[in-house]
């Protein structure tokens, strides 16, 4: 099943709506592919024995529209957590400047957000609780990073990217801004396709039977 899931929900919540209607029937359901309360954008939510093909589905790469805001840092990489200015400008030409740093294979490292294991414990946990220490880096693929449009008032730009699978776009952003001297942060985030499946074919009426979406996948 594609659904589009609104902004405010995690997509447990999704799942946890779904697993309670009619369409699911009492049976297992799951998804493939977090996606954080603020951001919006396509959830592939699984049904039943579409849950055992999970791992294939998220390893499908992945499309995004986001919004960057320069000169404004967050301790989450995003609007949701704290934020702080810091008095720089940017303009187009350094930021198209900037973009094909990012692009290709990359090393990235892992936001301290993240749902990660370090030592056996979620690296959001060790966050909360103030512990100082060195996140891991991991290697990314970036297919395409553009840049839509740029507001040099408003200090910020629109992006399309098609990334690998365990892309962080709020860290892809955050090293955007650091890399014109700025800081940054996303300001909206919203999942447009992953792999095959487009954000315009969502309906959460309809599911897709199984051996539909398995012909959809790279053996």
């Amino acid at each position: 099943m594609l659904v589009s899931k609104p902004e405010g929900l995690t997509s447990h919540d999704v799942v946890e709506q779904i697993r309670r209607s009619p369409l699911a029937g009492g049976a297992k359901v799951g998804h493939a592919g977090t996606l954080d309360p603020f951001a919006t954008g396509l959830l592939i939510v699984l049904i039943g024995q579409a849950t055992r093909m999970q791992r294939f589905f998220m390893a499908l790469p992945k499309a995004y529209r986001t919004r960057a805001r320069f000169g404004v840092t967050s301790d989450s990489g995003d609007r949701t957590g704290k934020l702080a200015e810091t008095g720089s400008r940017t303009d187009e030409t350094t930021v198209c400047s900037a973009l094909p740093q990012l692009r290709g294979t990359i090393r990235q490292r892992v936001p301290l957000t993240s749902a990660v294991k370090v030592g056996g414990e979620r690296l959001y946990r060790k966050a909360r609780r103030g512990e100082e220490f060195e996140t891991p880096e991991r290697a990314v693929r970036i297919a395409r990073l553009d840049l839509l449009r740029f507001d040099e008032g408003g200090q910020t730009a629109e992006l399309e990217l098609e990334c690998s699978s365990g892309t962080y776009v709020r860290q892809l952003v955050t090293d955007l801004g650091d890399i014109c001297g700025t800081g940054a942060h996303c300001e909206e985030l919203e999942r447009t396709a992953i792999g095959p499946f487009k954000l315009e074919d969502a309906d959460p009426e309809r599911i897709i039977p199984l051996a539909q979406a398995q012909g959809m996948v790279p053996a």
